[in-house]
């Protein structure tokens, strides 16, 4: 088993970098464990993966992909704003649970286009962006329940 610590800064000029590093990571590799703690003195979470070998990929270089989706605006319907208040208790529980930041599970954008977009199956979530395998294998289901239930 392999450990792998990751730095997640929480200044807008670094998380997004910092969050892309973690999600390509987290993507190419298989997780066995993480342990996550927030490091006051510099504001910052630290987040340590526990990983057997790499997966076996045939290319380095990878298709490129579809364009996915993505919301272009912040306006939403009233039905899809039920739709995101219900995503955001459901993401703030799942943290809580999981001792995660919320924009671990998903950032606020990926919870607005889910409400838009409204998927209905695991794969159609591959067409948000966002959502790679290892959120969806994680979440997919309980976003769907959500996504029923409203």
């Amino acid at each position: 088993m392999n450990v792998k610590i990751f730095k997640i800064r929480l200044p807008e000029e670094f998380l997004y970098e910092d969050q892309k590093t973690l999600d390509a990571f987290l993507e190419s590799h298989d997780i066995v464990k993480v342990e996550t703690a927030f490091v006051n003195d510099e504001n910052y979470w630290s987040v340590v993966l526990y990983f057997d070998e790499l997966k076996i990929t045939k290319n380095t270089v990878k298709d490129s992909k579809e364009t996915k989706y993505s919301l272009e605006d912040d306006t939403l319907n009233y039905d899809e704003e039920k739709i995101l208040e219900a995503l955001k208790l459901w993401r703030s529980e799942k943290a809580k649970e999981q001792n995660l930041p919320s924009y671990f599970i998903a950032t606020n954008k990926e919870l607005m286009s889910v409400a838009k977009y409204k998927p209905a199956r695991k794969e159609e979530l591959r067409d948000i962006k966002g959502f790679g395998k290892h959120k969806i294998e994680n979440y997919g289901e309980e976003i769907l329940e959500i996504l029923e239930s409203i």
